[in-house]
């Protein structure tokens, strides 16, 4: 009864989402824009429909969903119109969901239109689709993903040589391109290691997934602090006392079993982008994993796959670990009360603070910490301590308080906290950091994560926490009663000579990392996104336009500048590379100081390099970048057991991948922020979140580089986007 007439509605919903079409399309690469979040929500219950397998429709266990309301329900938001605005674009036909269009019952028109208009209502939390399970529907939505192309081999190669023109000499491009011309030659070696390539993507799911996972992560072995995981401040939280502090916490971890709970039932929201629906394993791939170190490259065991699941969390406080069962005997998460309690005897039984910091071991260089780790697992007790970490759900940090600093500084100090600890004298370790996902929460009100960037980028671990912090604040409506609960078990470690020099070892290089890393947190309050949208230009183009800026002023040449692109519209997709120094961005910042250039042409040189820079963004999301590419081509060739390429030994390949600005959008509702380190000595990281009326800014690079202060980019970035809108205003519109 609950679904006649959805292809009337349909077909009705098609004229106003094709008239919509256009300025769809224009959203933002990562997330949608919130003012499309109520459209979208109307024309994913609608539209979504349509582009799905009527065999779905027939089996047998979709046939019993439809005789629910529940479910109905669930298949009509299926389509991500209650999905919060993540993941790209925004919801429009193509939406992956269950077609409908054959079936029949009374009365639904009208409550097709009632359900729309609900779900488009705008609400704080992601809203479990169904109460039941779907099992099979994250598979079902995997299956129907495109799978990444391999661009063509000449047009990567065009668009190679094209990237390299602003960043190196004339003489070095012209050695270069006779390179490519020998790679390029028919019959060569570059079609020999492309049909290579072509083949792999036949017999895969994703020919780069795997290649990514290994090259980027696994096999990488500088320390996962600040060279890889990223950290996230969340807004400051006022704790009157230490019981705010396990309140919070409580409420928090009950609203990340409520984010587990969609995961687990197969519930949550599909994500789009442009329209496309978006791969969602990474979701999966987040709650009950760990990263495992090895002597030459590690591995990710993920406990959330298994028949007997995980039930417990870690919770860490003065060093000690704590293994927290969630869930009640009959299957139900505990709740807030019920969390707060265990809290607390947790902080009771942890009180002592001279205890031998074992989470500073995963701090370590990889190798070393596998050493260490093959030593530490030989004692059985420190075993099956380790393995109850790496098997819990995630980890919450029960922190100390920082030491006080300035306001202007707060942030900033935050954000170094939340990347390695402060140090083995603060609180480093009181972290496991090969767990995939580490709440921190601190006395003093300091709150955020970190991650472990294996498994998962930025826009996932942001939807989670955007949840999570919509579900704190909603206020406690049922006092459960005070069952008793049993002790939270402590984790023992046996701590030997060995174990215990390991250790030092470990604290001595990380206070030397956490004396390098220069961080600075900014908030930009003169304009948020609004402006650069009042000037129909994208607002991350404009902001990587102003980054370009900022670093030309300082240095005086352009640099190789790396910006991740989601490949979430492909299965299995992870990231490719948007590479925002382009001849168009070296033309305008070449113009922009120069007193031979009118106001209007620099102007327009703008509006060009922002367009240039949507353009490479489009072509990056659809699998049509170089980078990965060319990674595939290199990587084919150690496969192959051919000799390397020389375009691949070639000075300006080692020049074009030194990104000196490593750069993402990490955009999120709640008013937070992402930060990671540079991933070259003398480059800087920068991740910034674009809210409406102001921008969340994270700058880092290493004190042991004299050419680089955090501090100063970020100064020459404020007056970089000062400038430009100054410049944009005085300059009227022209067509370019």
């Amino acid at each position: 009864m609950f679904v006649q007439g959805a292809a009337s509605a349909a077909r009705t919903a098609a004229g106003r989402v094709r008239a919509e079409g256009a300025e769809a399309r224009r959203g933002e690469r990562e997330d949608p824009p919130h003012r499309l979040r109520e459209k979208a929500a109307e024309k994913g219950a609608v539209i979504q429909l349509r582009h799905r397998s009527r065999r779905a429709l027939r089996s047998k266990h979709h046939s019993a969903l439809l005789k629910d309301g529940r479910a109905g329900f669930a298949l009509l938001q299926d389509g991500g119109g209650a999905a919060p605005p993540r993941g790209g674009g925004a919801a429009a036909p193509g939406a992956a969901g269950v077609s409908l269009r054959r079936a029949r019952g009374p009365g639904c028109g009208a409550m097709l239109a009632w359900v729309a208009r609900a779900a488009a209502r705008p609400c704080g939390l992601l809203k479990p689709t169904a109460l039941d399970k779907i099992p099979g529907r994250f598979h079902l939505h995997q299956e129907a993903l495109p799978h990444l192309p391999v661009p063509p081999l000449q047009q990567t190669l065009d668009r190679y040589l094209l990237a390299l023109q602003p960043i190196i000499s004339p003489e070095e491009l012209s050695h270069t391109q006779e390179l490519v011309a020998e790679f390029r030659k028919p019959g060569g070696v570059g079609e020999r290691l492309q049909k290579g390539l072509e083949r792999r993507a036949r017999k895969t799911e994703n020919w780069l997934s795997d290649w990514w996972l290994k090259t980027a992560y696994l096999e990488y072995r500088l320390p996962v602090v600040v060279h890889s995981s990223p950290g996230v401040v969340l807004p400051k939280q006022d704790f009157l006392d230490r019981q705010g502090q396990l309140r919070f916490a409580a409420k928090l971890i009950e609203g990340i079993l409520d984010f587990k709970s969609m995961i687990d039932n197969e519930t949550l929201p599909v994500e789009y982008m442009g329209g496309k629906p978006l791969c969602m394993n990474q979701y999966y791939q987040i709650l009950s994993s760990c990263r495992i170190p090895g002597p030459k490259r590690d591995s990710i065991v993920n406990y959330a796959k298994g028949k007997k699941q995980s039930r417990h969390i870690t919770v860490v406080h003065n060093f000690q670990f704590f293994e927290l069962d969630v869930y009640n005997s009959d299957g139900s998460p505990l709740t807030a009360d019920q969390l707060f309690i265990q809290l607390e005897k947790i902080w009771n039984t942890s009180l002592q603070t001279n205890k031998e910091p074992i989470g500073i071991l995963t701090t370590n260089h990889r190798n070393s910490w596998a050493k260490a780790y093959n030593n530490l697992l030989k004692d059985k007790t420190n075993k099956e301590s380790v393995r109850a970490i790496e098997k819990s759900i995630c980890t919450v940090c029960l922190d100390a308080p920082m030491p006080r600093v300035s306001e202007d500084i707060y942030k900033s100090r935050v954000a170094a906290q939340m990347l390695h600890g402060g140090g083995s004298r603060l609180n480093s370790g009181n972290r496991w950091f090969d767990k995939t996902l580490q709440f921190i929460i601190a006395e003093d009100g300091s709150c955020g994560l970190v991650y472990e960037h294996a498994p998962s980028e930025g826009p996932p671990i942001v939807a989670l926490l955007d949840h999570i912090v919509e579900f704190t604040k909603k206020p406690e409506v049922v006092k459960s009663s005070v069952v008793p609960l049993p002790m939270p078990k402590k984790l023992r470690f046996n701590i030997t000579p060995e174990i215990k020099n390991d250790i030092e070892k470990a604290k001595q290089n990380l206070n030397i990392m956490v004396e390098d890393l220069d961080i600075k947190v900014m908030v930009f309050h003169q304009f948020g996104k609004g402006f650069p949208k009042s000037e129909k230009i994208s607002p991350d183009a404009f902001i990587q336009l102003a980054l370009q800026l900022a670093y030309f002023r300082m240095y005086g040449h352009a640099c190789a500048t790396y910006e991740s692109a989601s490949l979430r519209m492909f299965r299995l997709g992870r990231t490719d590379t948007i590479r925002s120094t382009s001849v168009d961005s070296l033309k305008f910042v070449q113009s922009m100081d120069s007193p031979n250039k009118s106001d209007q042409e620099k102007a327009d040189l703008l509006r060009r390099a922002t367009q240039a820079h949507r353009q490479y963004t489009d072509m990056a999301i659809r699998g049509n970048a170089i980078d990965r590419h060319l990674l595939g081509l290199k990587l084919q060739a150690i496969e192959d057991l051919v000799s390397m390429p020389e375009l691949f030994m070639d000075t300006a390949y080692a020049v074009a991948m030194h990104f000196n600005l490593s750069t993402s959008q990490v955009p999120a509702k709640t008013d937070c922020v992402m930060c990671f380190g540079p991933v070259v000595p003398d480059g800087y990281g920068v991740c910034y979140n674009p809210m409406e009326e102001h921008i969340n800014f994270a700058v880092s690079a290493f004190n042991s580089c004299a050419d680089t202060n955090a501090a100063r980019m970020a100064h020459y970035l404020e007056k970089a986007l000062l400038d430009m809108r100054i410049l944009l205003q005085a300059a009227p519109k022209s067509k370019l």
